[in-house]
């Protein structure tokens, strides 16, 4: 008989957040009338941010989730998470969710190219239709020990890799930013080494946790989010989770990722999470949990150990975790 043991983040079903509860629009409008968030931050999110109605994808959201994927705490709030973020195309500070309005979303289309059988460019509507579209519930790690908690709609990355058809050399994915110089205020701060570069062994690519997300809270991804597809990878910091892709490029070459570049001592190509190895200006053995601003012990690799601590082994001379 077949007995299946919970991983260590894992919880039922029937303890996470009712999918009914994060999308009562009018749930969330009676606590603006309350005054529980200000009124900037929230008519935001639900106007500018998720109102993409006309969009050719609208039609796929929402999708269902996979009860797999679950965690032990409690959903970030929407507002919060639409309303704190980082992406320094559009400003070095957490309130950018107005300015990334500016981003251009169509056409939007997607390079694959490097050691792959055929290179190609693909409109992102033709790409996310091809793609088998789930939500998962992931917690998040900021490397500035803040952590939240998000409901992530779009599809694995392997059936990405699939669909590019690698060649057997290939070793690494690396992924790139687009670079809207005329609403992307930051590329002007030449000192950082545009355009946002990010990558993962091919063994992280593939692995079951690893995500192109498209779409967040049951709705297409915000901008400020990283729309329209995005990287997520919880078991890394988020520098690691790059937004806005535009190219997805084969290599037998390690990447050298935007922050590593502008910092290696700081920011490393692999970034797990991990308590015990600190930042050089801080610790991670705490996160700030962005809900509610309680602070909680950090788990090693964001508690997603059971998944992706075999890939490691034997690269004990690398710095897995910075």
């Amino acid at each position: 008989m077949l007995i299946r043991r919970n991983k260590g983040w894992e919880i039922p079903e029937r303890e996470a957040t009712p999918e009914a509860v994060y999308k009562n629009r009018r749930q969330f409008l009676k606590g603006i009338a309350a005054g529980s968030i200000g009124a900037s931050a929230a008519a935001m999110p639900l106007g500018s941010a998720l109102a993409q109605g006309t969009s050719p994808t609208a039609d796929l959201y929402p999708v269902t989730r996979n009860p797999a994927y679950t965690v032990d705490r409690e959903m970030t709030e929407k507002a919060k998470a639409l309303t704190y973020n980082n992406f320094y195309e559009f400003g070095s500070h957490k309130s950018i969710s107005s300015a990334a309005q500016a981003l251009k979303l169509r056409p939007w289309t997607v390079k694959i190219d490097g050691m792959v059988e055929k290179p190609i460019e693909i409109d992102f509507e033709d790409l996310v239709r091809k793609m088998p579209l789930e939500e998962r519930v992931y917690r998040f790690r900021c490397v500035e020990a803040w952590a939240m908690t998000v409901p992530w709609s779009g599809f694995p990355m392997k059936a990405l890799v699939d669909f590019a058809k690698p060649l057997s050399g290939a070793k690494y994915v690396e992924m790139e930013t687009a670079s809207q110089k005329e609403t992307m205020p930051g590329l002007r701060q030449f000192w950082y080494p545009w355009p946002y570069v990010e990558g993962l062994s091919m063994a992280e690519a593939t692995n079951e946790l690893t995500m192109i997300a498209t779409g967040i809270y049951g709705e297409e991804m915000p901008k400020q989010n990283g729309a329209p597809l995005r990287l997520v990878t919880p078991w890394k910091y988020g520098f690691k989770n790059i937004k806005s892709i535009v190219r997805i490029t084969f290599t037998d070459k390690r990447p050298v990722s935007f922050w590593e570049e502008l910092n290696k001592d700081e920011y490393g190509f692999w970034a797990n999470v991990n308590p015990k190895v600190p930042h050089p200006r801080w610790s991670q053995a705490q996160e700030r949990l962005l809900n509610n601003g309680e602070t909680v012990p950090t788990q090693i690799y964001n508690g997603y150990g059971d998944y992706v601590a075999d890939m490691y082994k034997g690269m004990e001379d690398e710095k897995l975790f910075m």
